[in-house]
C-alpha cells in the first residue's frame, strides 16, 4: 500500500479562486497568500512582555510605533487605569495571530 497525500484546497484571499491550501502565491491574479515575517519587526511576545511589565508606564505603546498613546500612558500612570488597560492589551496581542498582528503593527511606512 502507498501512502497518498492529501491536498487541502482553499480560496485565494484577493480573487477568490480554488487554490492549494499551502500555496504562497495565487497561480491566478499572483498575489501572496502568505504573510512573510519582516526582520527585525516587531513580535507581539515582545509586545506582550512590555505591556506585563512596563505597560502601566506606557513603553509597549512606544515599542509598537504609538508615541502619542505612550505619553497618554506616562501622563495617567499614577491612576493606575494603564495598568489595567495594558494587561487587557497583553492579553490581546497574545490571542492575535501573527498575520493580523504584522498587518496592524509591522506595515511598511
Amino acid at each position: 500500500m502507498s501512502a497518498s497525500i492529501v491536498q487541502v484546497e482553499s480560496f485565494c484571499r484577493d480573487c477568490g479562486a480554488v487554490i492549494q491550501s499551502q500555496a504562497e502565491i495565487c497561480p491566478k491574479c499572483g498575489v501572496r497568500q502568505k504573510s512573510i515575517p519582516l526582520a527585525g519587526g516587531r513580535t507581539r511576545t515582545s509586545a506582550a512582555i512590555f505591556a506585563l511589565f512596563l505597560g502601566w508606564l506606557g513603553m509597549h505603546k512606544f515599542y509598537l510605533g504609538q508615541p502619542g498613546l505612550g505619553v497618554l500612558y506616562l501622563l495617567f500612570c499614577w491612576t493606575f487605569v494603564p495598568s489595567i488597560v495594558s494587561f487587557i492589551e497583553a492579553i490581546v496581542y497574545l490571542s492575535m495571530t501573527d498575520e493580523s498582528f504584522n498587518a496592524k503593527y509591522n506595515q511598511m511606512m
